[in-house]
């Protein structure tokens, strides 16, 4: 089996396929006239009645959304403490010069 070179569709191209399968055309003519994988169109239905929007970021569920913000926290909280004993040492190395 080949793999399919990964194509990009804007939204206003999603929106009008959208709108044909809501007018009732068929799904599969659908997939088959405009050449979509079936989980492409049925994310877009998804969607555009979950949110009205095509990005990954304005349909992510709660959860989905909380972990990325705890994985930013948590590079933000790694990079801090990682910098402690860097920031100590050089506080040392200036207490060290003032004391000459």
């Amino acid at each position: 089996m080949t793999k399919r070179e990964r194509r990009t569709f804007t939204d206003e191209f999603k929106h009008q396929i959208v709108q044909l399968y809501l007018s009732g055309k068929p799904r599969k003519e659908i997939i088959r006239e405009y050449d979509l994988t079936p989980s492409s169109l049925d994310k877009w239905i998804n969607c555009s009645q979950a949110t009205g929007s095509f990005k990954e970021k304005d349909n992510l569920t709660e959860e989905q959304a909380e972990l990325i913000k705890l994985r930013k926290h948590s590079i933000h909280f790694h990079l801090i403490l990682h910098s402690i004993p860097l920031i100590i040492f050089n506080i040392f190395q200036y207490v060290g010069r003032e004391a000459d």
